[in-house]
C-alpha cells in the first residue's frame, strides 16, 4: 500500500493539533532560564526542571497559536520575502545564467575541466544564494552539453543537482537556512564562516571527485550507465551559439553583488549587521542591479514581487511552524518534551549528543523539505538541547544544515529533488541507488565534522 505523505501545511496543522490536544495529557513543566548579560542571550539552566499546574490548550487557543506563531516569527518572514524579491529581480536581469554559459564556453572540449568548474560554480550559488529551484531551467543545458562529452543524463543533473546540493549543506552565506536557523537560535548571523568554509572545501570536493571518477567510468564504456538505453535517444551534439554571453551590463551587475556581499561579510563580522541590516543589503542590491540590468521600475516591481511570491510557501510555513512552539508554549509541554529529549542523551558525550541532533534532522527533512521551514520547527526544541548538553548551539545549528541538506538530494519528498530527475528522467530508484554511496560518505563525514565542532567548542555561544 502506498503511502501519501500530506501536504507540509497540513502535516504542520496536524501536529498543532495533536500537540493540543497532547497539552490534556502531557504533564506541565518548566525549566528556569537566564539571560547572559553580556550576550543577551537567554540559555535553560540544567537540573531546574519542575512540574507546574497543568494549562491544557481550548479550541479557540489552538486555532490562535496560529497567528500568534505567524506575528513572533514576523521578521524572519519577512527577511525571506525581501531577500526572494531582490533575488527574484537579479534572476531577471539574465546574468546568472550567462555567467554559467560563460563557464561552459569556456571549457568546452575540456572535459577533465568542465565537470569541477561547473559544480563549483553552482555549489557557490549553493552556499551563498541558496539556490535549488531557481537553476531548474538549466538541467536541459547541461543534460545535453554532458551527453555530447560522452557522459550520460545522470552526470548532467548530477553536475548541477551535487553541485547545488554540496554547497546548500554548508551555506556559509546561505540566508535560508544557515541565516535563519542562527537567528532563531540567537547568535550572530553568519557567525562561525571559518569553519563553515571548511566544510564547504571537505564536502564539496568529495562531491566532484565522485561525479568526476564516474563520469570518466562512463566515458569509456557508456553501457555501464543506469540511463544508458533511455540516453540512446538523446541528442548529444552540443553547440556554445545558443549560449548567452556577459555583456558588460552583466559585468556591472555582477560587480555590484560582489560589493554588496563584501558589505554584508564586513557588517556581520565588524558591525554585528542582523535581520534587519541583511534584509535592507539584499534590496538595495537587488533594486540597483535590476537597474544595471536595463529593466525598468515597473519591471523591477514586477520581478521583485515575482522572487518574493516564488518563497510565500516557505515564507508562510516559518509562520506556521512557529504556531507549533505557540501551541507549546500555551500548554506549558514544551520544556517537557525538552526535558525528555535530554534524558535519551543525558550521560552521552556531546559528540555524540550532536550526531544524533543530526539523525533527527534528516528524519524531520523527510516530512518537512523547506530548509526555512524545518529550522523554525526544531531549532527552539535542538537550541535548548543544545544548552542542556553541552553542545554549542552553533554546532546545533550545523547538526540541522546537514540534517536538513545530505537527505535533499536523494529523499522523494524533496519538491526540486524529484523535479530535476523528471527532467533528466532518470527513475527515483536508479538515482537513489546511484547517489546512495556518496550519500553514505557524506554522512560519515557530517559525523566527523560534527565530532570536531564539539570537541573544538565551536562557537560563538
Amino acid at each position: 500500500m502506498k503511502v501519501k505523505i500530506p501536504h507540509a501545511y497540513v502535516l504542520i496543522f496536524y501536529i498543532i493539533i495533536a500537540l493540543g490536544l497532547a497539552s490534556y495529557f502531557i504533564p506541565a513543566g518548566n525549566f528556569n532560564r537566564q539571560v547572559d548579560l553580556d550576550t543577551g542571550i537567554e540559555y535553560v539552566v540544567p537540573g531546574t526542571y519542575r512540574s507546574v499546574e497543568a494549562s491544557p490548550v481550548s479550541p479557540f487557543k489552538l486555532f490562535q497559536a496560529i497567528p500568534d506563531g505567524m506575528m513572533q516569527a514576523g521578521d524572519i518572514v519577512i527577511f525571506v520575502l525581501i531577500i526572494g524579491g531582490s533575488f527574484g529581480i537579479i534572476n531577471a536581469t539574465g546574468t546568472i545564467n550567462k555567467l554559467i554559459s560563460a563557464v561552459v564556453r569556456k571549457n568546452i572540449g575540456k572535459e577533465t575541466r568542465v565537470i569541477p568548474m561547473v559544480m563549483i560554480v553552482f555549489s557557490l550559488a549553493g552556499a551563498i544564494l541558496g539556490m535549488a529551484e531557481e537553476v531548474l531551467p538549466l538541467y536541459p543545458i547541461f543534460i545535453t552539453l554532458a551527453l555530447a562529452l560522452g557522459f550520460d543524463s545522470i552526470t548532467g543533473v548530477a553536475m548541477i543537482l551535487l553541485g547545488t546540493g554540496s554547497g546548500f549543506v554548508a551555506g556559509f552565506l546561505n540566508p535560508f537556512t544557515t541565516g535563519i536557523a542562527q537567528g532563531i537560535a540567537d547568535i550572530p548571523l553568519f557567525s562561525g564562516m571559518l569553519f563553515r568554509l571548511l566544510c564547504y572545501l571537505v564536502i564539496v570536493s568529495t562531491t566532484i571527485l565522485y561525479v568526476y571518477y564516474y563520469s570518466i567510468k562512463i566515458k569509456k564504456n557508456p553501457s555501464l550507465s543506469p540511463t544508458f538505453e533511455q540516453d540512446k535517444s538523446r541528442k548529444r551534439s552540443f553547440s556554445t551559439d545558443g549560449l548567452p554571453s556577459l555583456t558588460k551590463r552583466d559585468l556591472i551587475v555582477v560587480s555590484i553583488m560582489l560589493f554588496f556581499l563584501g558589505i554584508l561579510v564586513y557588517g556581520v563580522f565588524k558591525k554585528d549587521f542582523y535581520v534587519i541590516e541583511i534584509s535592507t543589503i539584499f534590496l538595495i542590491m537587488g533594486i540597483l542591479c535590476g537597474i544595471a540590468g536595463n529593466l525598468s521600475s515597473g519591471r523591477i516591481a514586477l520581478e521583485f514581487i515575482k522572487g518574493s511570491s516564488n518563497l510565500v510557501y516557505g515564507a508562510l510555513i516559518i509562520g506556521l511552524a512557529k504556531g507549533i512552539m505557540v501551541v507549546m508554549e500555551y500548554g506549558n509541554i514544551m520544556d517537557t518534551f525538552i526535558f525528555v529529549l535530554s534524558k535519551g542523551i543525558e550521560g552521552l558525550p556531546p559528540m555524540f549528543s550532536a550526531v544524533a541532533m543530526f539523525v533527527a534532522q534528516s528524519v524531520i527533512n523527510l516530512f518537512i523539505s523547506s530548509g526555512s521551514g524545518q529550522a523554525a520547527v526544531s531549532m527552539p526544541i535542538m537550541t535548548a538541547l543544545a544548552d542542556l548538553s553541552g553542545v554549542t548551539r552553533q554546532t546545533s545549528v550545523l547538526a540541522f544544515q546537514f540534517g536538513d541538506g545530505f537527505s535533499n538530494v536523494i529523499s522523494p519528498t524533496s519538491g526540486y529533488f524529484m523535479a530535476a530527475l523528471a527532467i533528466g528522467r532518470i527513475q527515483w530508484k536508479k538515482w537513489a541507488k546511484w547517489m546512495f554511496p556518496l550519500f553514505a560518505i557524506w554522512c560519515i563525514l557530517g559525523g566527523v565534522l560534527l565530532i570536531i565542532a564539539t570537541i573544538i567548542e565551536y562557537g560563538p555561544y
